[in-house]
């Protein structure tokens, strides 16, 4: 049965997510939400969406929609998330998943009071080379991990109304770009039990670049940082006792990678062709969950999502990055 989407918001990601959508067989693009009528009939117009409606509320009341794409931007996942909850609609929310976790755990008490199904679109863990790398630790092939890097890093010219700058949309590096090295980090080692941060301000006040060193009970390490001010190759790797895994920039999309033992023998190297973007996994595995009655995602469960947030929430008392304090 084909899944019956509808997404709210028509920003850039947006157009990036019904792009990848058309790839998926079993997936329908119906519905577009927007805070005009205009915007949402030039979305509608690009994409051939068939439903075109003029306010969020109007999208999430669509009798014809299964699903929800929450796309705006930061500050507004957890209103507009709660909305489709409460319209009965299963929900794909647009990383960060809030801008806390007090607002994340108030979106997942909704979902599982109301039993729908509600996953963060943190797209790279539902990615092909990410579900090779889970079968990998699985199989303990890496020995015991020791400690793993990951960075992402972009740059972007000094524009106060850029939405990476300003403090009213949850600009800064952390939230947008450094949640790829953490959830990563979680991915591998789970939450952590110990964090270190340290970051400069951009001129907006939000952080420009930030590092942080996450422990484990294990002893295992994690070294992460995230720019807007610096260009990366983006990579990362898992080191264990017995093994390594290297995966090429940009770690956080398609990318290959190879497993290399400790006396440098490639045990493993994949690289598999990808076709799109690759925003078409998460929705896929929304539309998996769906057919299955489940209310999150096992790739990604909310606990878990509630524990990225609380990660972030603690880098950010540790730099001093208060959005609220940054307000004009």
């Amino acid at each position: 049965m084909s899944t019956r989407w509808g997404i709210l918001a028509t920003g850039g990601i947006a157009h990036a997510f019904a792009r990848d959508l058309a790839l998926l067989p079993d997936a329908e693009l119906v519905a577009v939400g927007s805070r005009t009528q205009a915007t949402a009939e030039a979305f509608g117009e690009e994409f051939a969406i068939p439903h075109r409606h003029g306010s969020y509320q109007a999208l999430v009341e669509d009798p014809d929609v299964d699903a929800v794409y929450v796309s705006t931007p930061h500050p507004g996942h957890h209103d507009a998330a709660l909305m489709a909850i409460a319209a009965g609609k299963a929900v794909l929310v647009e990383k960060p998943f809030a801008m806390d976790a007090a607002e994340a755990r108030e979106m997942v008490d909704a979902a599982r009071a109301a039993g729908t199904l509600l996953v963060e679109a943190m797209w790279t863990r539902f990615l092909p080379h990410i579900a090779r790398i889970r079968e990998i630790l699985a199989a303990g092939t890496l020995g015991e991990i020791v400690y793993l890097t990951a960075e992402h890093g972009q740059w972007f010219a000094n524009d106060p109304q850029f939405r990476l700058f300003a403090p009213s949309l949850g600009g800064g590096a952390l939230l947008d770009l450094g949640i790829y090295p953490v959830s990563f980090a979680h991915f591998v080692l789970g939450t952590p039990a110990k964090i270190t941060a340290v970051s400069r301000a951009a001129f907006t006040g939000v952080d420009a670049t930030t590092s942080m060193i996450l422990q484990y009970g294990s002893g295992a390490q994690a070294i992460l940082t995230t720019s807007l001010a610096a260009a990366s190759a983006n990579p990362a790797a898992i080191y264990g006792t017995e093994a390594r895994l290297e995966i090429d920039g940009w770690f956080y999309t398609p990318t290959t990678f190879r497993v290399v033992s400790r006396d440098g023998t490639v045990l493993e190297r994949y690289d598999v062709p990808h076709e799109g973007h690759g925003l078409r996994h998460e929705a896929a595995e929304v539309g998996r969950c769906l057919q299955a009655g489940l209310t999150e995602s096992p790739l990604l469960p909310l606990e878990e999502t509630l524990a990225i947030m609380g990660t972030l929430d603690e880098v950010r008392r540790q730099i001093g990055l208060d959005y609220s304090a940054l307000a004009p």
